[in-house]
């Protein structure tokens, strides 16, 4: 009989809270503490609130089974104290071994790093992961996915928010596969003409334009939003536009830095100097490009720090990018010894999410989003075969073949660490190549 790690790998299960990282590696591991991050920190998004509130013993069961396999002794759930229906339906489940730790309704609390120091009062250390502290983070809905798979079903449908300018704002499971102009028309369609979708949160979510686009394992959300709207924009800036503008007017306030989540950690992040290194080259710039290496990538610099309207968050993310082309991405060990300690003003400096709506321009759609609990059923769905979390993986099937929702479609190299995908409806093949398109069939 199979265990639960290769349980875990054949359904399909990637970390659902952004990142797809493949589930059965981090239970191959051994800890003392499993955390439930049902933190859920981006502006407009319920999945994980919904998944709690409807979904209890499943969660739970799939926290206590990973447990198990982890040889964890002790679970938290980490979740907003804000939530009370759902904080009252996790404990009516909760065994001994597991208690809830609530979390203040501020941005980014769902970042891991931020949970687990707020659920042990530990930090992770620079350029590491939680197990070196004992600890496995699990996402809910992975934890629900990981009770689904030890009794063999497969990953076919990803729960998502849809928000903002839709006519009925809900949450709901979407096969996957599913194209977002279908997703949209589930919410009753937009309800302006020109808009763009923000995929993801309004904070660390991007602009999409096309909605042929699918849902895929790791999809949180969609909100929909003038394609006017500043925060639109400002997240549809290129590379040559937001170098030019930081280069030309950041004039070195720091509140950028002062305001950053894991700089207040005490993690070796300075976006200020990041800045600064556009207007230097040579040595003097390579000094300063490794203050961005321990970004997260938050966007809290950018959307909510800086008077001057930049883009310190992706001069960031840029500066990492060629940092690691070039070879100069620093060890581990570099970064623990420019960490310092947590700074004295990090519990005054939390972003508060309701003021944090009200500046990215979003307080007309501060509303949930409530369960829709009908059947979703489109007669088409394009499954990528990258973009899934984890390694690309291989078509197994070819055009015409008949499938039933659940079949294996696709494979990873066997040494790769990645993990298979699932039709999410019964159908026939009508095409194989960067995506499979199945029809549905009565």
């Amino acid at each position: 009989m199979e265990g639960l790690v290769q349980r875990v790998r054949s359904a399909g299960v990637v970390g659902a809270g952004g990142a797809g990282f493949p589930t059965y590696k981090k239970l191959e591991a051994r800890a003392e503490l499993l955390i439930a991050n049902g933190a859920e920190c981006e502006p407009l998004l319920f999945k994980d609130k919904v998944l709690m509130e409807r979904y209890p013993a499943e969660i739970v069961d799939g926290m206590t089974q990973a447990m198990r396999q982890l040889g964890a002794s002790r679970g938290q759930i980490a979740i907003k104290g804000k939530n009370r229906a759902a904080i009252d339906a996790l404990r009516a489940q909760l065994p001994a071994s597991i208690t809830i730790s609530e979390m203040d309704d501020v941005y980014p609390a769902g970042d891991e790093y931020e949970v687990v120091y707020h659920c042990t009062g530990r930090r992770i250390p620079a350029g590491g992961i939680p197990l070196e502290l004992g600890v496995v983070v699990q996402n809910v809905e992975t934890l629900y996915n990981i009770h689904r798979a030890a009794q063999g079903l497969p990953v076919t449908h990803s729960m998502l928010t849809v928000h903002g300018q839709v006519a009925t704002p809900l949450t709901a499971w979407f096969p996957i596969g599913m194209s977002y102009a279908e997703v949209l028309q589930v919410a009753g369609g937009a309800t302006l003409s020109d808009f763009v979708l923000i995929d993801g949160g309004p904070m660390m979510g991007k602009v999409v334009t096309d909605l042929a686009t699918p849902v895929t394992r790791i999809s949180s959300g969609l909100i929909v939003v003038p394609k006017d709207m500043r925060l639109a924009e400002r997240k549809a800036a290129g590379e040559r536009t937001f170098k030019r503008i930081g280069k030309s007017v950041c004039d070195q306030c720091s509140l950028c830095t002062e305001m950053c989540p894991r700089y207040l950690l005490g993690y070796p992040i300075k976006p200020h100097l990041v800045m600064r290194s556009l207007l230097t080259t040579g040595a003097m710039s390579q000094s300063l490009t490794h203050w961005a290496q321990a970004c997260c990538e938050c966007n809290i610099c950018t959307l909510w720090a800086c008077p001057e309207d930049l883009d310190p968050r992706n001069i960031c993310v840029v500066t990492k990018r060629d940092l690691k082309q070039a070879g100069g991405w620093l060890e581990p060990e570099r970064l623990r010894r420019l960490s310092r300690d947590v700074h004295a003003a990090a519990e005054f400096r939390r972003v508060p999410t309701k003021r944090l709506v009200r500046k990215l321009g979003l307080a007309e759609y501060k509303k949930d989003a409530p369960f829709y609990d009908r059947r979703i059923e489109p007669d088409r769905v394009a499954i990528p075969l990258q973009g899934q979390g984890g390694a690309p993986a291989t078509s197994t099937v070819r055009a015409g073949d008949r499938l039933r929702a659940g079949n294996v479609v696709a494979q990873p190299a066997p040494d790769a660490w990645g993990v298979p995908l699932h039709a999410s409806i019964s159908g026939i093949v009508r095409s194989v190549g960067a995506e499979i398109a199945i029809e549905r069939i009565a």
